[in-house]
């Protein structure tokens, strides 16, 4: 059974950094393309982010880039999301996810992840 458990959310103030941890059990993530993306509250899901297996090509949507940093650890089954100079409209839910086809090319949108955590929760206030 494929599980995606992310964790590493939390309270942090503006211009903080948190590290979000997803971690994979059930199947091995390092031939899959791995997102992350984020709901906020009366918005729509948005991607942030994704690594593909076969190169390492990495997307961020411009709302992060500059600012957050995804990578993978495979042998840890293990993906990350650093996020840094926190911004109160990042504030979300962040959902981990996986392609459900080898070896694609990471492409930033849901319809190509089939497996999601249940998500963790990031507040940035002051």
């Amino acid at each position: 059974q494929v599980q995606l458990v992310e964790s590493g959310g939390g309270l942090v103030q503006p211009g903080g950094s948190l590290r979000l941890t997803c971690a994979a059990s059930g199947f091995t993530l390092e031939g899959y393309t791995m997102g992350w993306f984020r709901q906020a509250p009366g918005k729509e899901r948005e991607a942030i982010s994704c690594i593909s297996s076969r190169d390492g090509t990495l997307h961020y949507a411009d709302s992060v880039k500059g600012r957050f940093t995804i990578s993978r650890d495979n042998a840890k089954n293990t993906v990350y999301l650093q996020m840094n100079n926190l911004k109160p409209e990042d504030a979300a839910v962040y959902h981990c996810a996986a392609d459900g086809i080898l070896f694609r090319q990471c492409v930033l949108s849901p319809d190509r992840f089939e497996y999601w955590g249940q998500g963790t929760q990031v507040t940035v206030s002051s």
